[in-house]
């Protein structure tokens, strides 16, 4: 079991940066995933700690030892891929016990390591077939239990569920959850699904440009996020955001987003007092917006008039895309909510959960 860390690690390619001063800590059996978008420096920050990339300035440590100079084999990880790369003429067993016999490990050893993963992973009765024979899951579940019998201080995973299926990623991220908890060792998992990621870490590390944007627990990022980015990435649907001006008016604070206006309630609008007479951001998450009929008890809120554009059923909820003025944003209603398309309806917003971003700096008015 160890910790990982890092400090201040960058890596260029030639002029071109993808990860700028990244310092992160790691703790031992920790679960944290890296998430963002398609070239944001996840994937790489994951290589540079596997020893599959040269790190340009910092250090990675992995317990007490410095790892930039050891051999990718030597520092006692074990990662699984996007790809499952297995060997396609070797039986499961085979594929999973590779690793372990070109490490002239003891037969009776590999045999037992192997049946062991096998068993937590609910593919003993598969160890006799060839890759050809399973399915996608069988597949990724092979691809994990042949880095399980390394027994190693981390496990990295790199996007592994982005070749399955929606029903089949459910299972499997479940899966990999239990097992985190089975194991007891360090998980890092990289990801551009912030459902994954939501599920899944004890904590999140938002990134985008190379940048560490913020890391914290998933429900922190989800109710505190630090700037635009992070509150527009962490959630689903996303949270709306409404270009706004802050004034007062007659001792109250307002937020006026032109199409709408919001009186703060009294004893929240300290934050925002400085801030009188400048541009903000408003932003507010779809389950945020009732149909006033189903607005839980108990809520300051306030009214939007807004066209229905387009509804999705759900079952569970009904997701209304809305016109006000010349926004657009979503709201995530009851499913008993009678409001269609076309309809002029008046929505209502709860206070107690919207935030306000500085529009220079994007960052959150706390």
């Amino acid at each position: 079991m160890a910790s990982v860390n890092y400090d201040h690690v960058t890596k260029k390619f030639g002029e071109v940066t993808a990860i700028s001063d990244l310092s992160i800590a790691v703790e031992d059996k920790e679960f944290l995933v890296l998430v963002g978008p398609s070239g944001c420096g996840k994937s790489t920050a994951l290589r540079m700690l596997a020893g599959l990339e040269e790190i340009t300035s910092g250090e990675i440590r992995i317990g007490d030892r410095v790892v930039n100079d050891v051999a990718p084999k030597d520092r006692d990880i074990a990662m699984v891929f996007q790809s499952y790369a297995l060997y396609p003429h070797m039986t499961v067993y085979d594929n999973m016990a590779f690793g372990l016999k070109l490490r002239k490990m003891p037969k009776a050893e590999i045999d037992e390591r192997v049946k062991k993963a096998a068993d937590i992973l609910g593919i003993g009765q598969l160890l006799s077939r060839k890759p050809k024979q399973l399915s996608g899951g069988q597949r990724q579940r092979v691809a994990v239990g042949r880095a399980i019998v390394r027994n190693p201080a981390v496990f990295l995973f790199d996007e592994p569920l982005s070749n399955l299926d929606a029903k089949l990623r459910v299972e499997t991220r479940a899966n990999i959850s239990k097992l985190h908890q089975q194991l007891g060792t360090t998980f890092i998992y990289v990801t551009h699904d912030q459902v994954e990621a939501m599920t899944m870490a004890s904590r999140i590390a938002v990134m985008k440009d190379g940048l560490l944007q913020q890391i914290d627990s998933p429900q922190n990022l989800y109710d505190k996020p630090d700037n635009v980015f992070v509150a527009g990435f962490i959630g689903s649907p996303s949270m709306n955001f409404f270009e706004a001006r802050i004034r007062s008016d007659n001792g109250k604070t307002v937020i006026d987003c032109a199409s709408f206006q919001i009186i703060v309630p009294e004893g929240k609008d300290g934050p925002y007092k400085p801030y009188v007479g400048q541009d903000a951001v408003f932003g507010i998450r779809p389950e945020d917006i009732h149909d006033p009929n189903y607005a839980p008890p108990g809520i300051h809120t306030s009214p939007v008039n807004a066209k229905v554009d387009v509804t999705e059923l759900m079952g569970n909820e009904v997701f209304l895309y809305m016109i006000a003025g010349d926004r657009n944003f979503v709201a995530r209603v009851d499913p008993r909510s009678k409001a269609r398309i076309g309809d002029n309806v008046q929505m209502m917003l709860n206070l107690d959960n919207f935030h306000l971003f500085d529009k220079t700096t994007e960052k959150a008015i706390r």
